[in-house]
């Protein structure tokens, strides 16, 4: 059955399972104190298990999104140290090394929450606090209670690593997934690229070589018309009459390559929205939907690429939804909200710098307004093609 779970997946069902066998001695443990007693509930149980029992709501918090590449944000961390410090609490409220083994299954969610440097001096240090539980409370030599709790660290560690590997090959999986994402969506461009510079070169051939030599030949059909007289001249104003009809056939199938050689901007879009982790992509274009420069068309993919990478990474969105209709006067827009948490002020990255480059670079411009609390919006403007109107709407958290 594990055959069928992804890593992250496997590693919370093993550290709630963990959680769980540390919760039989507890039990067990109070429910003979309580015999001792012959009766009563201690308030001191009632802490306990409320330590507990808030451990294991937060790992279950925490641990709920590992495949989608952890947890930065603030609360998340609080959350973390709410976890520490309810295992903490098991240990001292039972007098017993139990909080250390909390403290080995919380060793594997600090990969996703800190980097590696201050995961291990967190790792230490939550293991070095429950030092005073075996010195003071369990009446160990110093020496021995360090050693216990630099033996419970040494196990945290291990558990630190093996998550911290399961971290990496996440990443690595998106990325390889971004990449290969990137890879689809570059090759219909290029394929649709491929196939506007064909209809070009066969219309410009057309146009140059065949139409050239038909008006020459019209033209000599022409003066030969003058030039004859009799039958002879009424079959020659008949071959005058197909040719200037061949000629004219030539024009309108000249006219029609090219006005048929546009970029399909769908089928370029459309593996951009496939597939992606943690993020439902509702794409809505209208059809036909074509952009007669390679280059613009190249800007739009990038643009796009470059909101749903923003909405992953920086949003935490769950739903992304992206429209894509024409209109007039033959400019291109694009248009972006999400209902995240938004910021106090605008600190354009290499994502943002890289897309007002691209736009500026095809004589258009780029927009952008955020505040806390009202998420964050972008306008992006291209001129000189079919008007385009992309309205992406992110749904979620950052």
């Amino acid at each position: 059955m594990l055959g069928y779970l992804s890593h992250t997946r496997v590693l919370r069902l093993a550290g709630l399972f963990t959680w769980v066998m540390v919760g039989l001695p507890l039990v067990y443990s109070q429910y003979e104190a309580l015999l001792r007693r012959g009766g009563g509930v201690d308030a001191w149980a009632l802490w306990l298990f409320a330590a507990y029992l808030a451990f294991g709501a937060g790992y279950f918090w925490l641990t709920r999104g590992l495949r989608n590449g952890g947890h930065s944000r603030w609360y998340d961390r609080v959350m973390l140290v709410l976890l520490t410090a309810s295992a903490l609490g098991v240990s001292y409220l039972s007098g017993s090394g139990l909080g250390s083994i909390l403290m080995m299954v919380a060793a594997g969610v600090i990969p996703w929450m800190l980097p590696v440097r201050g995961g291990v001096i967190w790792l230490l240090l939550s293991q070095l606090a429950v030092l005073p539980v075996y010195y003071l409370i369990l009446r160990m030599p110093l020496f021995e209670a360090l050693m216990q709790s630099l033996l419970y660290g040494g196990f945290s560690m291990f558990i630190f690593v093996t998550s911290l590997v399961a971290r990496q090959q996440t990443d690595a999986r998106e990325e390889q997934r971004r990449l290969n994402t990137e890879l689809r969506a570059t090759r219909v461009l290029l394929a649709e690229s491929a196939r506007v510079n064909e209809r070009t070169r066969i219309s410009r051939e057309l146009h140059d070589l065949l139409g050239h030599h038909l008006t020459a030949l019209s033209l000599n059909l022409e003066v030969a018309g003058h030039l004859t007289d009799g039958q002879a001249q009424e079959h020659v104003h008949q071959a005058h009459t197909l040719a200037k009809l061949l000629l004219t056939d030539v024009r309108e199938a000249v006219s029609q390559l090219r006005d048929s050689g546009a970029i399909d901007l769908a089928a370029a879009l459309r593996p951009l929205t496939e597939q992606v982790p943690s993020l439902d992509i509702h794409l809505d274009i209208d059809e036909p939907l074509s952009v007669e420069d390679p280059e613009r068309a190249h800007v739009l993919l990038r643009c796009t690429q470059e909101i749903i990478t923003n909405a992953v990474r920086h949003a935490g969105a769950r739903n992304l939804w992206i429209k894509v209709r024409r209109e007039p006067p033959g400019i291109v827009v694009l248009e972006a909200h999400d209902d995240g948490v938004g910021a106090d002020g605008i600190v354009v990255g290499n994502g943002l710098r890289g897309m007002r480059e691209r736009l500026q670079q095809c004589g258009g411009e780029l927009q952008i307004e955020t505040r806390r609390g009202q998420g964050f919006r972008l306008r992006a403007s291209v001129p000189g093609v079919p008007v385009l109107m992309l309205t992406a709407v992110i749904e979620g958290v950052r």
